[in-house]
């Protein structure tokens, strides 16, 4: 938890944990805050958005620098909730104390929880699936941006905008993918997708190559260590670097008992690639699912059929 507790006690807060409050459970107490002004060294929504709330609160401008641009969905919702939010070249900054003015926000379906049913009909021959109402917020769309690159079957339709979110319905067919190369700015755009894009890469033709993603090492699991393990598992070969990873594919793949680490988007991918193996496989400790996706597996059975 350091890279929040961090800037949130520069802002003034108390915040005490474990190991000196880097690991939960964490106990805040308030306290008067003081805006700020931060440089994150990897672009992150979440801390993003713990920074500017705080600063909703904070007396003068808070603002948050990132290398590259992340989600902004923060950024749209204090806007329909009546708070100026100014974003200028990497930094967005608000102003405050500031009170927030109560609306009503229609929530889109989340291209993360998606992207599982997406990739499920591009490996399954003869797919052919339509996906109505998602949310393609243009800092979430890498993942379609990848698949594209890799030969899919991706249309975009309807597109409308909804409580200060773009929505559109996807199609998608299976289609023969090959490898690409996942890198630079492209990373925070899809960066909950990794875990299913290392499964497309594994049955692509060709290599895949991801970069620039040590985010990955900082998620619910060490997603980049844990795919190359389970995926392993499988019989799929993984080269596991630093900041992400090499996969040369078309793989096969065997059936095999998994973990999910407690990793919501690990066990979905898991599921996915079981698809593709043969044999049965097994994943264990799939409660997490639940933390994004609730009634993921039975949806996933009504589609797969």
């Amino acid at each position: 938890m350091a890279r929040v507790v961090e800037p949130l006690r520069a802002m003034g807060a108390l915040i005490v944990g474990r190991d000196d409050g880097r690991l939960a459970p964490l106990a805040v107490v308030g306290r008067r805050l003081k805006a700020g002004d931060f440089r994150l060294p990897v672009a992150s929504a979440q801390v993003k958005s713990a920074i500017l709330l705080a600063g909703l609160g904070a007396e003068g401008r808070t603002a948050v620098h990132e290398p590259s641009a992340s989600r902004d969905h923060t950024e749209r919702l204090l806007r329909a909730f009546g708070v100026p939010v100014t974003v200028d070249g990497g930094a967005v900054s608000v102003t405050g104390p500031v009170s927030l003015t109560g609306t009503t926000v229609d929530v889109p379906g989340d291209i993360s929880s998606a992207a599982f049913l997406i990739a499920a009909a591009l490996l399954v021959p003869g797919s052919e699936l339509e996906i109505g109402r998602v949310g393609v917020n243009p800092t979430r769309t890498g993942f379609l941006d990848i698949l594209k690159s890799m030969g899919a079957s991706v249309t975009v339709t309807g597109a409308r905008e909804v409580s200060g979110e773009p929505t559109a319905s996807v199609t998608v067919r299976t289609t023969p993918l090959r490898g690409t190369t996942i890198k630079g700015h492209l990373v925070p755009r899809a960066i909950d997708e990794f875990p299913i894009l290392c499964v497309l890469a594994a049955f692509a033709e060709g290599e895949t190559i991801i970069d620039d993603a040590s985010e990955l090492r900082v998620k619910e699991s060490d997603r980049i260590h844990v795919m190359a393990e389970e995926l392993g598992k499988m019989g799929i070969r993984v080269e596991e670097r630093p900041a992400g990873m090499r996969i040369v594919g078309p793989q096969r793949a065997t059936g095999a008992r998994c973990a999910s680490h407690g990793d919501h988007r690990v066990a979905m991918a898991l599921a996915v690639a079981a698809l593709r193996a043969t044999g049965p496989t097994t994943i264990d400790d799939v409660e997490c699912v639940g933390t994004s996706f609730p009634g993921f597996f039975e949806l996933f059975e009504r589609v797969r059929r």
